[in-house]
C-alpha cells in the first residue's frame, strides 16, 4: 500500500523531460481515441470508473480520527494508471478532497497496484483493475459545525484499454457524515471496508 503525506517539488530539470514525455503521450492518446471513435468502440472517459465514498464513522464525534474510502469499479477491459505509476510519463491516479473547515487530511493510502503487459507499451506498466480502494484518514477538530457535512471528492485518471488510451479526466463524488458534539459515542459502519480483516485482504490483493 502507498501513503501519501505531502508533495515535494522534483528539480525543474527532472521535471522538463517527464512534462514533455506526458504531453506526448497525452497527444499520442488522443490521436488514438479519435480513430477508435470513429468506429465507436471506446467509452466516454468518465464512464471508465465508478466510484463511491464511505465512512468509517456515523456519527463523526469533534476531535476524534476517522476514515473515508472511495471504492472504485472499473470497466471491463479497461485500466488506469497506478497512483505510483512505473513509468514518469504516466498519469497517476490522484483522490483529492475539497475539505470542511474543521476537518483536516493526515494520510492517503493508495494499493500498490499491479504489473500488467500491453501492446502500446514495451515494458509492463503498474495498473488498477477490477476494482480498487482507496482509503483517506481524517480528524474532525472542536471548530467543525455539528451536523450533516458533505465531502467533496474528485478522482483523477487515465483509463487505457490493450489498444488505446482516452484523454485524462476527472470524476467527482461526495461523502456524506453527521458531526456531533465530543462526547457522543461514535458507532463504526461498514465493517467489510474499513476492519482490520478488510485491510489485510485489500493490501493482499494488490
Amino acid at each position: 500500500m502507498t501513503k501519501t503525506f505531502e508533495n515535494k517539488s522534483l528539480p525543474s530539470q527532472r521535471r522538463a523531460p517527464q512534462f514533455l514525455a506526458r504531453i506526448v503521450f497525452v497527444v499520442l492518446a488522443v490521436f488514438a481515441v479519435r480513430a477508435s471513435a470513429q468506429n465507436g468502440d471506446l467509452p466516454a472517459a468518465s464512464s471508465v470508473i465508478q466510484p463511491q465514498a464511505y465512512v468509517s464513522l456515523q456519527p463523526v464525534p469533534r476531535g476524534r480520527a476517522f476514515e473515508i474510502a472511495v471504492v472504485a469499479k472499473i470497466s471491463p477491459g479497461f485500466h488506469i494508471n497506478a497512483h505510483q505509476p512505473s513509468e514518469d510519463y504516466l498519469i497517476p491516479t490522484k483522490i483529492t478532497a475539497d475539505l470542511t473547515p474543521g476537518v483536516f487530511l493526515v494520510e492517503s493510502t493508495y494499493p500498490h497496484g499491479v504489473m500488467r503487459a500491453f501492446r502500446f507499451s514495451k515494458t509492463p506498466l503498474r495498473v488498477y483493475e477490477g476494482s480498487f480502494t482507496v482509503k483517506m484518514k481524517l480528524r474532525a477538530n472542536e471548530s467543525v459545525p455539528i451536523g450533516p457535512q458533505k465531502l467533496g471528492l474528485t478522482v483523477g485518471y487515465q483509463a487505457c484499454n490493450q489498444d488505446a488510451c482516452l484523454p485524462p479526466t476527472k470524476v467527482q463524488l461526495t461523502a456524506d457524515l453527521e458531526i456531533a458534539a465530543v462526547d457522543t459515542p461514535p458507532h463504526p459502519v461498514h465493517p467489510e471496508i474499513f476492519s482490520s480483516a478488510a485491510t489485510e485482504k485489500s493490501s493482499a490483493q494488490h
